[in-house]
C-alpha cells in the first residue's frame, strides 16, 4: 500500500515509460502537479507530440526516448523537505533542453547549485510579469503580462551560469535561464488559461529552443493509427462496446476503416439512454455509416436489478456488474473474438498505475471495459487482447479525429453523458414512471438549447429529477408533483465548472414547457452551484 504521505507522482509505478518512437516529442516529468496533463495538452496544441511520465524515469530511459525537450512539472512539495520527489541529476548531462515549471524550476535551481527558501510572501493567483530579457524563452511575451502564480518558496540564489529573465513585485526570479545549456525555469504556470502569453512562451520552448517541427497533426495520427491497428490485429476478430459517445463512436469509425467487417460493434440498451437516442444511434451507424451494430435490449433486467435501490454508489455498482454480465453473454454468443477495442484515452493511461500483461505474449489483457465509460471490469477469464488506438489522445484530440474521419457534429460535439445514463440523474429509486418523466423533461431541454443555438456554448445541460414533491396549482386544481432541476454548466475540461448564465427568457420557456407538457412535474428550479464545491452531476 502507498504511504498516505506520498504524492500522486511519488506513488506512480515505474515502468518503461513508452516504446521508443520515431516522432519528435517533449516529455513532462510529473512531480504531482494538478497541471501536468494540461502542460502536455498545451504542447500538443503547438502540433508537437508530448507525454507525461514519472519523475523517477532514469536518464537512460529518457535517452532511449530521444525527446527534443524535457519539462519538469510543478508539484505540492517543497524541494528542501525530507522525502520531496527528486529527479535523477543525470538528466542535466543528457544535452537536452529543460524547462522547469514552479516546483520544477526550484528543483533545477537546487540540483544545479542554487538555493531555494521559504518566501517572505507567498504568491498565489495573478501577477504582472516584468521582463528583464525579452529574448529566447520570452520572445513575443509582452512586458507586464499577467501570469498565474502558485508558490510559497522562491529562488534566493541562482546556480552558476544562470541569469534572471523576468521578475514580479514579490518574486525576484520569476523566470531564469542558462542560455548556453538551454536550461530554463519559470516560477509561474504558463500552461493555465489565466497566464496571458503563456502559450507564446511554450511555443518558444518547443519550436525555437527544442527545434521541434509541427508534425503532430490529426491527419498524421489517423494514418499512423490505422497502420498500427492493421499490423497488430491482422485478420483477427475484434469486439467493441458502442455507447454512442464521441470516444466509442470515433473508435468504431477508426477501427472499421482499419479492419472493416472484422469489427463487431455491440450496443447494450440498459434503458437509461435519452429519448430517441438508441434509435438515432442505430440508424446513423447502419444507414449512414454502413457499420453494422448488434443491438441488445436489456432494459427489463437492469430495471429489475435496481428495484428499490436509492444509494447512488450502489446504483453504479449494480449497473456496472449487470453490464459486464450482458457483455460477456453477447461476446460468447457472437464470438469468438481475439481482441477487445477500448476507447482508452491518454488521461486514463497517465492515471493508471498498473498494467495487466499476458506473460506469454506481452499483450495488455482486458480487465476493464473503458469503452463504456468505465462502468466496471470484465471477468479475468474473459481474455481479450486489447487494441487501444486512442490511448495517445486527450478528449479534445479525439473530437478532432472524429471530425477528420467523418463523424457528424451531433456526435463530435455531444455533451458528456455518464455511463449509467439517466439512472444517476434520478435521485432516489428508479422506476419506469420516473424514467419517463425525466426522459421527457430532458428532451425539452435539448430541444430548446438547440433552437436557441447555445448547445455548443455549454459543457453540459441536463435535467435532474428529485425524490420529493411540492404543492402547486394548475387549472385551479391543487397539485402535488415532482420538481425538475435544470443543470447548465460552462467548463473547459470538466475538472472545474461554473453555472451557465443563460437568458432568463430561455429558462422561462423551458420551465413552462416542462410543467405544461410533462405529467407529474409542477415546479422547475435552476442549479447555480459551481464545481467546486458542487459536482456537475448530482449523483
Amino acid at each position: 500500500m502507498v504511504p498516505k504521505t506520498e504524492t500522486r507522482a511519488q506513488a506512480q509505478t515505474i515502468q518503461s515509460p513508452v516504446a521508443k518512437v520515431d516522432r519528435q516529442m517533449i516529455v513532462i516529468l510529473d512531480f504531482g502537479s494538478q497541471y501536468s496533463e494540461l502542460i502536455a495538452r498545451r504542447i500538443r496544441e503547438t502540433e508537437v507530440y508530448s507525454e507525461v511520465i514519472s519523475y523517477r524515469t532514469t536518464p537512460e530511459q529518457l535517452a532511449a526516448l530521444s525527446p527534443r525537450g524535457i519539462i519538469l512539472s510543478g508539484g505540492p512539495n517543497s524541494v528542501y523537505d525530507s522525502g520531496a520527489p527528486q529527479c535523477d541529476p543525470g538528466i542535466w548531462q543528457l544535452g537536452i533542453p529543460v524547462l522547469g515549471v514552479c516546483y520544477g524550476m526550484q528543483l533545477m535551481v537546487q540540483q544545479l547549485g542554487g538555493q531555494v527558501e521559504r518566501a517572505q510572501r507567498a504568491e498565489y493567483g495573478k501577477a504582472a510579469l516584468k521582463i528583464d530579457d525579452p529574448t529566447d524563452l520570452l520572445t513575443d511575451v509582452e512586458d507586464g503580462s499577467t501570469m498565474w502564480m502558485s508558490h510559497a518558496d522562491s529562488c534566493t540564489q541562482l546556480p552558476p551560469g544562470f541569469d534572471v529573465l523576468a521578475h514580479t513585485e514579490n518574486t525576484a526570479c520569476a523566470a531564469i535561464a542558462n542560455h548556453h545549456l538551454k536550461f530554463y525555469g519559470v516560477q509561474f504556470h504558463p500552461e493555465v488559461v489565466h497566464s496571458i502569453g503563456g502559450m507564446a512562451l511554450i511555443r518558444n520552448f518547443v519550436h525555437q529552443i527544442c527545434n521541434c517541427d509541427p508534425t503532430w497533426t490529426t491527419a498524421a495520427f489517423v494514418e499512423e493509427a490505422i497502420r498500427e491497428v492493421r499490423a497488430k490485429v491482422g485478420d483477427k476478430q475484434v469486439l467493441l462496446a458502442l455507447s454512442g459517445g464521441v470516444d466509442s463512436s470515433t473508435l468504431a469509425f477508426l477501427m472499421h476503416r482499419a479492419i472493416g467487417d472484422n469489427l463487431t460493434c455491440v450496443f447494450i440498451d440498459q434503458g437509461f439512454m435519452r429519448k430517441r437516442e438508441p434509435e438515432r444511434l442505430l440508424k446513423l451507424f447502419s444507414e449512414q455509416f454502413h457499420i453494422p451494430v448488434q443491438y441488445v435490449d436489456a432494459q427489463d433486467r437492469f430495471l429489475e436489478k435496481l428495484e428499490g435501490v436509492v444509494d447512488p454508489e450502489q446504483k453504479r455498482r449494480i449497473i456496472g456488474h449487470e453490464f459486464i454480465k450482458v457483455f460477456e453473454e453477447e461476446s460468447t454468443r457472437l464470438g469468438p473474438f481475439d481482441y477487445l477495442a477500448q476507447g482508452t484515452l491518454y488521461p486514463d493511461v497517465i492515471e493508471s498505475a498498473d498494467t495487466n500483461v499476458d506473460p506469454q505474449t506481452g499483450e495488455r489483457v482486458a480487465v476493464k471495459i473503458k469503452s463504456h465509460h468505465n462502468v466496471g471490469g470484465l471477468p479475468k477469464d474473459l481474455r481479450f487482447k486489447l487494441v487501444e488506438p486512442l490511448r495517445k489522445l486527450f478528449k479534445d484530440e479525439v473530437r478532432k479525429v472524429g471530425r477528420a474521419i467523418g463523424l457528424p457534429e451531433e456526435i463530435v460535439q455531444r455533451h458528456p453523458f455518464p455511463g449509467p445514463g439517466l439512472a444517476i440523474r434520478i435521485v432516489g429509486e428508479i422506476t419506469p414512471e420516473r424514467l419517463h418523466i425525466l426522459r421527457e423533461a430532458d428532451y425539452i431541454v435539448r430541444q430548446e438549447i438547440n433552437r436557441w443555438e447555445i448547445y455548443h456554448d455549454l459543457w453540459q445541460a441536463f435535467a435532474v429529477l428529485l425524490p420529493i414533491r411540492s404543492v402547486g396549482v394548475m387549472g385551479d386544481q391543487r397539485t402535488y408533483a415532482h420538481p425538475i432541476v435544470l443543470r447548465f454548466v460552462s467548463s473547459e475540461d470538466g475538472m472545474t465548472a461554473d453555472w451557465a448564465r443563460v437568458p432568463y427568457d430561455l429558462l422561462e420557456l423551458i420551465s413552462n414547457r416542462i410543467v405544461n407538457e410533462v405529467k407529474g412535474v409542477n415546479r422547475v428550479v435552476y442549479d447555480i452551484t459551481s464545481k467546486p464545491p458542487g459536482t456537475i452531476e448530482w449523483e
